[in-house]
């Protein structure tokens, strides 16, 4: 069976895409990634000149990337994910995935680190929301209860403990103190899983 467009989940890789190539060609491509990424020191009260509003960073380091793989590997899974959601949450679905899915991973930072200076920057946080929702809905249950909601329930713990475990391991096998945002990945995918059904149902509700 053909899938019908996924013309969200392609405006939302060919805007990131964009928005990298600009910003990465320009002059700025040093300053961009302070400017316009999370930083979670500045919630407390730290201030930058010039830099984009601190609440709208979660959804403006959406856009910053720290090179051409860093964005490819985030666009992949967009395209992939967004590709199979889209039919099934529609495009509202995506929307409301991808940014509260970016704010999660910025709040999920935060609560790890309030006092940071490193800035957050790219889409991997509200990916994560886009890929849970992917694997709770197309994944298959194992086990003695996959029926009824003991099953779901069961699924969406171990999904979250495999996931949660996963960024563990990255956060403990990187080098320099965790450049990569583990806590972030973990807040966009939990969110993820919650909002996956009630998306499904509200899409289909609304058909």
């Amino acid at each position: 069976m053909r899938l019908p467009p996924a013309r969200a989940t392609a405006i939302l890789v060919g805007v990131t895409v964009v928005a990298w190539a600009v910003g990465s060609l320009g002059p700025w491509r040093d300053v961009i990634p302070v400017s316009a990424g999370f930083i979670p020191a500045r919630v407390g009260g730290l201030a930058l000149s010039g830099a984009v509003p601190v609440w709208l960073t979660p959804l403006s380091a959406t856009l910053v990337h720290a090179g051409i793989f860093h964005l490819a590997f985030n666009m992949l899974m967009l395209g992939f994910c967004g590709r199979y959601l889209e039919p099934s949450i529609g495009w509202p679905g995506i929307a409301i995935l991808y940014v509260t899915g970016a704010y999660a991973a910025a709040g999920a930072q935060y609560a790890v680190d309030p006092s940071g200076m490193a800035p957050m920057i790219g889409a991997s946080g509200a990916v994560s929301a886009l890929f849970a929702a992917y694997a709770l809905l197309y994944g298959e249950r194992r086990g003695r209860f996959r029926e009824g909601r003991l099953g779901a329930a069961l699924q969406v713990l171990w999904l979250a403990a495999a996931w949660i475990g996963l960024q563990l391991l990255v956060g403990l096998t990187t080098v320099s103190g965790g450049r990569i945002a583990a806590a972030a990945h973990v807040g966009g995918f939990l969110l993820g899983l919650l909002l996956a059904k009630p998306l499904l149902r509200l899409h289909w509700r609304k058909a």
